[in-house]
């Protein structure tokens, strides 16, 4: 009796953290920066800062394929080859084999992974947004989904906060459609964008084109060189992992500053399958966890506080395998809408062209970043036959040596031609948010299970008629603008053979509300019913709006985790 006691209390924590991505991270940071013993449990392998970055400094000519998908690639990552760039051998490390870890469609989505310390914070594009005062309540005055239970107000000063600590380079552009934040100075446009930028907002009112936001140091603070990070060295190899630590990732920001602690304890190889829930006290008490090298190997830990940040699904997927008395269909799902409302955001859609002249100029590195055209449709006296909006990220380059492969010649002259640069390019890439819909769902498969037991996850989602609709604007608008700019070989594009999961920022799936009749979670993203677990990465929002979600997810675990430590201090959960 006194070994189990001991060995309850070796594995008792303040709080557990579950997932060590973007959202997870922070919740790790903000606990243990408040005191609290945190352990964070990652269901992948570990993956150190710099050391573990196999292809950071490669060069082309060092990788067996030249950094083409393999034949192996195309069979094995076969949902990451779908999107056309996440199966390249430069980073395919950092995504999840599709083979080994298979889910079924009903109705198709790309469902793309990184089972590892730091999750897809190390892959993410790093566009850093913040929402507007409309984008929280526009499902309340258009009768879709839910109300959102906060408004702007309620995060503004948890964006300034994590903005801060990220380091977001950006332009402070004045515009209601795109809030201001607390920015590092941007990074800057080249010619071709500063003269498209001048053509579009002359001739075009209402649009404006700016730099994009980015997490990407541009001038290092003393906290940021104090955590190791560095400035941005303009290679644009992001995905392969940034030894320099200029770009926001779990392991160049929030791991370090969390184990500065002293507080937190990470384990990783450890798949959580469900939340262990104490009917008599009304609450859970920790998480069950599967040996990812060893199934047989299952263990529990306990905490008084709970975060789930395993991202969207796999978060909702552990909220749907802790059933108990309390919550026959799952934890905090007396609402129905567990699993249900996937959202992403709709793209491969827009216009590309060549643009003459400016032969002469040309720019400074490899900027990882672009131009961003912010939402004007369904804003201010522009109304449409379909709700919402989009925006536009995109950006004018000039074709280097690589054109070469493709082009007939040979020789000293063939080698010189190739040596310089070649044509100017331009293109705008809409992103467009898909509204929520409870059709749109993922359930657990009732007879397939994988290698580690658990039921395989289905999807059954797809774009709605207002998505299809708001894409011909997407392209059409796309295509006149660059014409207005006097681009040449203008090429509009709707590639309709797309499905959810493109744009890798699924949410939805477990989503905050006004109460437990229409929703997961409340204004705390604590569940309804189980309120010392939270939920604050993708599965917590109620709508998408069409602007990268990262920046928002950051902003509500910061909020939630010091709302949880208050409710803690006063005995509340």
């Amino acid at each position: 009796m006194n070994l189990n006691i001991k060995a309850k209390q070796q594995a008792t924590y303040d709080a557990i953290v579950v997932g060590s991505g973007i959202s997870g991270g922070w919740a790790a940071k903000e606990l243990t920066e408040k005191g609290l013993k945190v352990l964070m449990l990652e269901r992948g392998r570990d993956i150190k800062h710099v050391t573990d970055y196999k292809t950071a400094t490669l060069a082309p000519w060092e990788f067996e394929h030249r950094g083409r998908v393999s034949t192996m690639a195309r069979e094995e990552y076969w949902a990451n080859f779908r999107t056309g760039y996440t199966a390249n051998e430069e980073h395919r490390h950092h995504f999840e084999n599709d083979k080994e870890n298979p889910y079924l469609e009903t109705r198709r989505f790309d469902w793309i992974r990184g089972y590892h310390v730091g999750g897809r914070s190390l892959m993410w594009g790093r566009q850093s947004y913040r929402w507007n005062e409309a984008d929280f309540e526009a499902n309340a005055k258009e009768g879709l989904g839910t109300d959102w239970p906060i408004r702007y107000s309620d995060l503004a000063p948890w964006y300034d906060y994590v903005e801060k600590f990220a380091g977001i380079s950006g332009a402070r552009d004045g515009l209601d459609v795109l809030p201001d934040g607390n920015f590092l100075p941007p990074m800057q446009m080249n010619c071709v964008e500063t003269k498209l930028k001048g053509d579009i907002e002359s001739k075009f009112a209402g649009r404006n084109v700016i730099m994009g936001r980015t997490a990407h140091l541009t001038q290092p603070q003393a906290f940021h060189t104090e955590l190791g990070r560095a400035a941005c060295q303009f290679r644009n190899m992001c995905m392969r992992g940034c030894p320099y630590g200029a770009y926001f990732s779990t392991q160049s920001a929030t791991l370090p500053a969390a184990e500065k602690t002293g507080n937190l304890t990470l384990l990783a190889d450890s798949i959580v399958s469900e939340v262990i829930f104490d009917s008599k006290a009304n609450k859970a008490t920790g998480v069950r966890v599967i040996n990812q090298n060893d199934p047989g190997d299952v263990k529990e830990y306990f905490a008084k506080i709970i975060f789930l940040n395993a991202s969207a699904i796999p978060s909702t997927s552990i909220l749907m395998n802790s059933k108990s008395d309390r919550f026959p269909n799952g934890m905090g799902n007396e609402s129905d809408q567990l699993g249900r409302n996937i959202m992403d955001h709709h793209l491969a859609v827009g216009a590309s062209g060549t643009f003459e002249g400016f032969e002469d100029k040309y720019y400074f590195g490899r900027r990882a970043n672009g131009i961003y055209i912010p939402r004007y449709r369904n804003w201010g006296n522009d109304k449409r036959d379909y709700v919402r909006g989009f925006g536009y990220q995109g950006g004018a380059s000039r074709e280097s040596w690589g054109r070469g492969a493709g082009m007939p010649g040979f020789g000293a002259a063939f080698k010189e031609q190739i040596s310089q640069p070649g044509a100017w390019n331009i293109g705008l890439g809409g992103f467009g948010e898909m509204v929520p819909n409870a059709d749109n769902r993922f359930t657990l498969s009732k007879d397939q299970t994988d290698k580690w037991g658990l039921p395989l996850v289905v999807f059954d989602a797809a774009y709605g008629d207002n998505e299809k609709k708001m894409r011909i604007d997407m392209m059409n608008d796309a295509a006149e603008m660059l014409e207005a700019a006097g681009a040449k070989n203008i090429n509009p594009y709707n590639d309709e053979s797309k499905s959810p999961g493109i744009g890798i920022h699924e949410m939805g799936t477990a989503r905050m509300g006004t109460s437990a009749k229409n929703s997961v979670l409340n204004k705390n993203n604590q569940v309804w019913g189980a309120e010392n677990v939270y939920v604050t990465d993708g599965a917590a929002m109620t709508s998408a709006s069409c602007v990268n979600p990262s920046l928002t997810y950051m902003a509500l675990t910061a909020r939630a985790a010091d709302h949880a430590v208050k409710e803690l201090k006063k005995q509340n959960v």
